[in-house]
């Protein structure tokens, strides 16, 4: 009798659609190839293979319970699946969040993944009874890295994107460094800028300003067509880096070609440089020196440019006579530092009178004799702030008169002391500028820890000389006594006395984030706000802008509070008093030429000495409110006769007229 052998069916490779194959979930892998006949197969096998349909009907039986099994496995028991999805004790990253979202946990971290992972080993859990081969898992484990390296790429990617959108709009003012303040309630709150909450209430944006050149003045008639070069030693937001970029700015307006030498990049002002159309020269090299040697001027905007101003007229000797050299700075290191080629340029301009002639002491005491006699040329309110605090300027229309402005400015007020959290019985003190001892940031907190003490002490003995005003005596604490509703009158009446005498001084400072704050410095202020705990809830921190007519409009005094020999002019002085705000400054540099004391503002001595006298000005103006706003518009006034564009430029003239060459 023939022997009738079974041949046995193609074994199906059913793998995980966790192996990163391509085999679509739902369909089985079948192999179709055909096996070498053998001998002595019988009939019934033959008729089985010949049978498609029972081969076929067998095949998705199987594939069915097969996908029931594991899905009823996956979907009931949480446990387990992180278990399945565990190769060589490593857990898929990018399922466990949603493992865990299940049991109401969400770890997206590596930490976090390696602690669930812990808590899994040493819990007790079933493993899924579904095993595979060797082989299978390496591929799998291949498959899995590809996957999470694909992931991670177009993860990284999309973060990247999103970084990048962030940056772009925040732009580049709001950078913060990572020892700077945040929120917290030991040194004050972070708050600002406010420049989109600005452009929605004055429905105008310096984005949309077309040119501030005046078509009619001498200034545009001599740069016409001529071409300069501007050099800036950084791009910080300070004085000098933001006053030469306004300069390049309106050399633009008025036709002129301005190429921009950056010595230093850091700082945010790189895309405000873009923003205005202003071409930064590639290098500090040899091509800005060859674009240097095609222009009319180079206008140098920093003592610290002096390395650049030495390499060029050692390349090109003659370029000495091409140089005009506008110090902003008013230090003896400075001065040392410009010294080897102060004689060597063809004009010094400086920004004060006492700047000027502090330079001038240090150049006889080194025997240096300049080519020519400096020039003052001090800084001005950019027409940007003043159209905003309703000084005529360029940039009125018909429909934003300096009248409408001033309306807008007092609504931006009251915006933004709301974001900050202000009241109307409070004076906001402000001080902007980068966080550095020279400008006595930590001597200015040490005052109004002694005006919050005397302000403290004050209000606990008036509060004592109202109590005994109104205290009851024995006849009407007798003719009171049963009336419940007179007795909370005579309460209410003693609350409503303390409230209204009851006014806070609060404190802004800035700027946070600026390239030129000192880190230690600024540690220095955290670690005394921290040891005067009630000191923080008055201080309020914001960060480096050049959006800040939104501030100033905020603000009810300006203090500057430089030490050593005191401010070099100080544009932050003149802007403050453009917006009506007295300023408390100190005896010395540039603020004192500025402010006159008891007229514009007021002074105090430089150092811990003046900390009594600074923190005695601040609760003079905090008692007097009409004394500040008096102060306030003779500021003004003064801005107006001495410190608007038309004055700085027409000064700018003269220096021109003996620089430029014909």
């Amino acid at each position: 009798m023939e022997e009738v052998r079974l041949s046995p069916l193609r074994q199906i490779s059913v793998k995980s659609s966790l192996s990163g194959r391509s085999t679509p979930r739902g369909s089985p892998r079948v192999h179709s190839g055909r096996t070498p006949r053998r001998e002595g197969r019988g009939v019934a096998v033959q008729w089985f293979r010949s049978s498609r349909l029972v081969y076929w009907l067998l095949l998705i039986t199987l594939w069915t319970y097969l996908g029931f099994y594991v899905q009823s496995r996956w979907a009931h028991d949480n446990e387990n699946k992180v278990e399945f999805l565990r190769f060589g004790g490593k857990l898929r990253k990018d399922v466990i969040v949603h493992v865990d979202k299940s049991k109401g946990i969400a770890n997206e971290t590596s930490d976090a993944l390696v602690s669930v992972t812990a808590k899994d080993d040493a819990g007790v859990n079933k493993r899924t009874d579904v095993s595979l081969s060797k082989k299978d898992d390496v591929a799998s484990r291949r498959s899995l890295s590809s996957r999470r390296k694909t992931r991670k790429t177009s993860r990284s990617s999309r973060s990247k994107q999103k970084v990048t959108k962030v940056v772009e709009s925040k732009g580049l003012e709001d950078e913060q460094d990572p020892q700077l303040p945040m929120t917290n309630a030991t040194y004050g709150n972070l708050l600002g800028p406010f420049g989109s909450l600005e452009d929605k209430i004055l429905e105008w944006s310096p984005h949309r300003r077309s040119g501030t050149c005046d078509r009619k003045s001498d200034f545009k008639r001599l740069v016409w067509s001529r071409r300069f070069v501007l050099l800036f030693h950084e791009l910080s937001m300070t004085g000098a880096p933001i006053s030469m970029m306004e300069l390049a700015s309106e050399l633009l307006s008025c036709g002129a070609t301005v190429s921009a030498v950056v010595l230093s990049r850091r700082g945010g002002l790189m895309q405000e440089l873009t923003r205005r159309r202003i071409k930064v020269v590639e290098d500090k090299g040899e091509l800005s020196f060859k674009t240097a040697m095609k222009a009319d001027l180079i206008i140098a905007g920093s003592a610290v440019c002096t390395s650049w101003i030495d390499q060029y007229m050692n390349h090109h000797p003659a370029g000495g006579s091409q140089i005009t050299w506008w110090i902003m700075e008013n230090r003896r290191e400075y001065f040392d530092r410009a010294k080897p080629v102060l004689d060597r340029v063809k004009m010094l301009i400086f920004l004060s009178e006492s700047q000027s002639k502090q330079w001038l002491t240090w150049s006889e005491e080194e025997h240096i004799r300049l080519r020519s006699q400096p020039v003052i040329v001090p800084l001005s309110v950019n027409d940007e702030l003043a159209f905003v605090a309703g000084i005529p300027s360029s940039l009125n229309t018909p429909t934003l008169s300096p009248e409408k402005m001033r309306e807008r400015r007092q609504t931006l007020r009251e915006s933004v002391r709301t974001e900050l959290g202000l009241t109307d019985a409070d004076m906001l003190v402000m001080s902007l500028s980068s966080i550095n001892p020279g400008k006595g940031q930590l001597l200015l907190l040490e005052s109004v820890s002694l005006a919050l003490a005397e302000r403290e002490q004050e209000a606990q003995r008036n509060h004592k000389a109202t109590v005994r005003k109104e205290k009851v005596n024995p006849t009407r604490k007798h003719r009171l006594r049963g009336s419940s509703r007179q007795m909370q009158s005579v309460s209410f009446t003693l609350d409503n006395a303390a409230g209204r005498h009851k006014q806070v001084l609060k404190v802004l400072l800035g700027s946070v984030g600026s390239k030129s704050n000192k880190v230690e410095y600024v540690k220095e202020m955290l670690s005394f706000l921290s040891s005067n705990g009630n000191l923080s809830k008055s201080v309020i921190w914001t960060p480096a802008t050049t959006r800040v007519a939104s501030l100033y409009s905020a603000a009810d005094v300006y203090v500057t509070n430089s030490q050593g020999v005191g401010e070099t002019f100080g544009r932050v002085t003149i802007e403050a008093m453009a917006y009506g705000l007295p300023v408390i400054g100190t005896d010395a540099g540039g603020t004192k030429e500025i402010v006159e004391h008891n007229v514009t503002g007021l002074l105090h001595p430089m150092g811990r000495l003046g900390n009594k006298d600074l923190a005695h000005n601040l609760l003079f103006l905090l008692r007097n409110k009409e004394a500040r706003l008096q102060m306030g518009i003779q500021g003004r006034k003064k801005v107006e006769k001495m410190y608007i564009k038309q004055h700085m430029y027409k000064r700018f003239v003269d220096v021109l007229v003996k620089c430029m060459r014909p």
